[in-house]
């Protein structure tokens, strides 16, 4: 059954890998997007199914107007898929070191905002995050901890903060944290998942990469394909790698 789906940060990486993946398979999907014509080269005979909204992922009121469902704007997306995030520089900063948790926030307010004006539904929100902040166990190899804790501490104090928010919330979620990421599509390569709940780890597996191409794949397959059913993975922390 053709569902809709709602995307933030979507022009790259993980978001764009699902987006195609989606649209391909005829979903209805709604991309938010600072310029929506950088989505030209990768949509070029401009699908029907996919419709391109102009506006910033920390804007609530444009937030809002993308969770509506296209064909009925009494009610949500089925789902959303949240994958943006900020770029570290050579100096170990980044441009908006908040960007996940106010994206998060924004996300959450227009949800709120939508319920009490009248509009139903509880989307399923798939986000983006990262290994290496578990509060569990350790879920990278012993060799990538020091870079772990050094160059990537600030995207990971932020991503932290925003997978917060999603369990303090009484959304449905599930927190997808890749191992390290890279470009190129393999699917005859295994994807391991490691399965965290608030109590623990139900079930661990630790590697080094996987490509941004397989995490869109998996999120659409496992999350965004069945949507409106009940995931195995729901409210739960998912670890991504070959």
């Amino acid at each position: 059954m053709s569902k809709a789906i709602a995307f933030l940060g979507a022009t790259g990486g993980c978001g764009l890998s699902a987006l195609k993946r989606s649209v391909a398979a005829g979903h209805t999907c709604i991309a938010l997007c600072r310029t929506p014509s950088k989505m030209d080269a990768h949509f070029p005979n401009k699908p029907a199914n996919l419709i391109l909204k102009q506006g910033n992922a920390h804007d609530a009121v444009a937030v809002g107007e993308l969770l509506l469902h296209p064909s009925d704007r009494t009610r949500m997306v089925d789902a959303v898929n949240f994958s943006i995030g900020g770029n570290v520089s050579a100096t170990l900063t980044m441009d908006d070191p908040d960007v996940c948790k106010k994206g998060i926030a924004a996300l959450l307010d227009a949800i709120n905002t939508l319920r009490s004006n009248g509009v139903s539904g509880r989307p399923l929100i798939a986000m983006v995050s990262t290994t290496g902040i578990s509060e569990h166990a350790r879920d990278v190899p012993l060799l990538l901890v020091p870079m772990y804790h050094i160059m990537l501490k600030a995207p990971h104090a932020d991503k932290k903060v925003a997978e917060q928010s999603l369990r303090d919330s009484s959304e449905r979620f599930v927190l997808v944290r890749p191992s390290l990421l890279q470009d190129g599509e393999k699917p005859d390569r295994e994807i391991r998942v490691h399965v965290e709940s608030g109590k623990g780890v139900e079930k661990k597996e630790v590697g080094y990469f996987i490509s941004r191409e397989d995490v869109g794949r998996w999120m659409y397959e496992n999350l965004l394909e069945n949507a409106g059913e009940q995931s195995q993975y729901e409210g739960k922390a998912v670890g991504l790698t070959w």
